[in-house]
């Protein structure tokens, strides 16, 4: 794991050189980006005082892990000291958050966030920042997970006196959440030695602490059982439950026989792909197996922290990245559950990680199928929509077996998105010709309600409609617009302009937007209608009608779709050498197989090229006029 170690005695002798900010920054540089200017001056400022505090509590030998980085995450704790406890004779650990501040009050009369001066936005209160700091390392770390007393929690507020933060001061203290101030520095340094022994080095601590196995504690588990059993009540059926009784079995094969296998489950969109995974997250953990739930989608993953999560930190710690997994332990943990597969890159290398990790990075599909015991994708091939993603099954099984570990495979025939109509999904995949087909017209089913639209505004006054009776519309679009950043107003610019017509993107990132809800809660706050959501935005999520806008990128010719990617504004389009006309033709297909099957109930479709339109108006036999629908 990830920190600078150092004893407190070299943290004082670094910190009177002068050299102590470059040696952290060498540590912690990630490739390409230098450390900035403020956080080495935060570095100078409060590991200096720590490093003094230290010496004046005669805690000289105690080992200081600075900028650690807590495993599976990319978050990083000023400190964490490493000692033998005074009274137990026991590993210690303190987590240390230094903070800078001179003045802050509760915000808005919360007990959770406060406001700090010259900081703009709310910050979360320094005791429950380092109180979830210990809770998660003992809910992650082998070493912890029996013995959670062994570590301690300190926020030191080294520049501030009682009165200009008193109201931080009220909150309730506990072993892992102590609060001090520069003027209760004497009850700083008590504390400290009240933890850790002057008399006892701290170096075989240390050790154990950074070669701890990392992986979700009994404790957790046990929680987590209890909140997704009162949160997820799924049925399977069919081949669904024939792939989630195999991971459960393959798991118990693994156990009983020492013997690791990697199981593959494929579907089309709303196949139940993840559901099986909610489903045997809970069931492993009530089974008292340590797994995990990996995407390589931010908004999926934040979506899943926030409902399957929901108001549980811990529960959160479940739900992870693809590239989370760069250094985990071979095998450290039971079972890893890949849901959206089909998401997996090349590498797990990004402008973040530090030169030695680039140094030893392997394919991230290797690094998920070294991670655990029972490695497990959920994928649709028909949905990698992204330069760089490369999760299908050949890939995997090709990997798996290089690695001599056997695969097997689930693939799921029903549907449940799109009306669970079958019909609709080859129409949608004979129309974007992935199946090797021609397009075909629509004449219902029965089941799915498909539509055509002569203008965006009608396709919007429709959806709308649906959305005031209580039922879930979202549009979305191809990448055919610029995506402009937010006016200074706070207003989002009305990039997707259509005969007149104009609406903005969803918003870029996590923070809302006046009542624009973050990117990851589009597509399930009801605030996302009135934004066009693109594919990065809508995958992996359904609502009960979808309205689609088929941008230039994707135009009829000659009674057939081709794509023109010069039309295409996604970023990742734009070089030649790093996607071919090929890949490029690929992924833009994917791209609207992914927005045409995001609706339950129906899908309304509206192209921006005129010869497209009438392509699709003489497909679509069984349409009626949208005005006679939602007058």
């Amino acid at each position: 794991m990830s920190a600078f170690r150092v004893s407190a005695a070299g943290l004082l002798r670094l910190a009177t050189e002068g050299t102590l900010a470059d040696r952290v920054a060498e540590q912690v540089r990630v490739s390409g980006h230098g450390v900035g200017p403020a956080e080495r001056r935060s570095w100078e400022r409060s590991l200096s005082i720590l490093a003094q505090d230290l010496a004046d509590a005669g805690l000289n030998d105690v080992e200081v892990l600075v900028e650690y980085q807590l495993p599976l995450t990319s978050r990083r704790v000023d400190a964490v000291l490493a000692g033998v406890h005074p009274r137990t004779g026991e590993d210690s650990f303190v987590v240390v958050e230094l903070k800078q501040w001179s003045y802050a009050t509760c915000y808005d009369d919360s007990d959770t966030l406060v406001d700090v001066e010259h900081v703009a936005g709310p910050r979360l209160h320094p005791g429950i920042q380092v109180g979830d700091y210990c809770e998660y390392l003992t809910d992650f770390l082998g070493l912890l997970a029996d013995h959670g007393n062994q570590i301690r929690g300190a926020a030191y507020l080294h520049n501030a006196v009682d009165r200009d933060v008193s109201e931080l001061l009220d909150r309730p203290v506990t072993e892992q959440s102590h609060v001090f101030t520069k003027q209760r520095r004497a009850d700083f340094l008590d504390h400290l030695r009240g933890c850790l022994d002057p008399e006892k080095p701290g170096a075989a601590p240390a050790d154990r602490f950074l070669s701890s196995t990392v992986r979700p504690s009994r404790h957790l588990l046990t929680y987590a059982a209890r909140e997704l059993k009162d949160r997820s009540h799924f049925t399977l059926l069919d081949e669904q439950r024939v792939a989630y009784e195999l991971v459960l079995h393959a798991v118990e094969r693994a156990r009983r026989a020492d013997h690791k296998s990697v199981v593959v489950v494929a579907g089309g969109p709303g196949s139940g792909k993840s559901v099986i995974a909610l489903s045997l997250l809970g069931e492993l953990a009530r089974r008292g197996h340590t797994a995990l739930h990996a995407t390589g989608s931010k908004s999926f993953t934040q979506t899943l922290r926030r409902y399957a999560g929901k108001g549980s930190t811990r529960l959160k710690n479940l739900f992870l990245y693809f590239n989370s997994f760069m250094t985990a332990e071979r095998n450290g943990i039971e079972v890893l559950i890949c849901d959206e597969a089909h998401r997996i890159r090349e590498t797990s290398i990004n402008r973040f990680t530090r030169s030695a990790q680039r140094r030893d990075a392997r394919a991230q599909v290797e690094e998920l199928l070294a991670a655990a015991r029972v490695p497990v994708f959920l994928l649709d091939e028909h949905q990698v929509v992204k330069p760089g993603e490369l999760g299908d099954v050949d890939i995997i099984t090709t990997y798996a077996k290089r690695m001599n570990l056997d695969v097997e495979m689930v693939s799921l025939h029903d549907q449940f998105r799109c009306g669970g109509s079958e019909a609709y999904e080859e129409w949608v995949l004979a129309l974007l010709g992935l199946d090797g087909g021609r397009p075909e017209e629509w004449t219902g089913d029965g089941r799915f309600d498909l539509r055509i639209a002569d203008s965006p505004a009608e396709m919007e006054a429709f959806l709308s409609a649906k959305q005031g009776a209580g039922e879930t519309a979202r549009m979305t679009a191809g990448y055919c617009w610029p995506w402009s950043d937010p006016r200074p107003d706070e207003t989002l610019v009305e990039d997707v302009n259509l005969d007149g017509w104009s609406r903005p993107w969803n918003v870029k990132n996590n923070r809302s937007v006046g009542e624009a809800p973050g990117s990851p809660y589009w597509a399930t706050d009801p605030a996302g209608f009135g934004q066009v959501g693109c594919v990065y935005t809508a995958q992996g999520f359904e609502y009960e009608w979808s309205g689609v806008i088929i941008g230039p990128d994707l135009v009829a010719r000659d009674g057939r779709l081709v794509t023109r990617r010069d039309e295409c504004k996604d970023p990742a389009f734009k070089s030649r050498r790093s996607v071919s006309d090929a890949e490029a033709d690929r992924l833009i297909r994917n791209t609207y197989k992914v927005l045409l099957t995001r609706g339950m109930r129906g899908t309304v479709i509206y192209a921006a090229d005129h010869e497209t339109r009438t392509f699709l108006a003489r497909l679509v036999q069984v349409r009626r006029t949208l005005e006679t629908v939602y007058q």
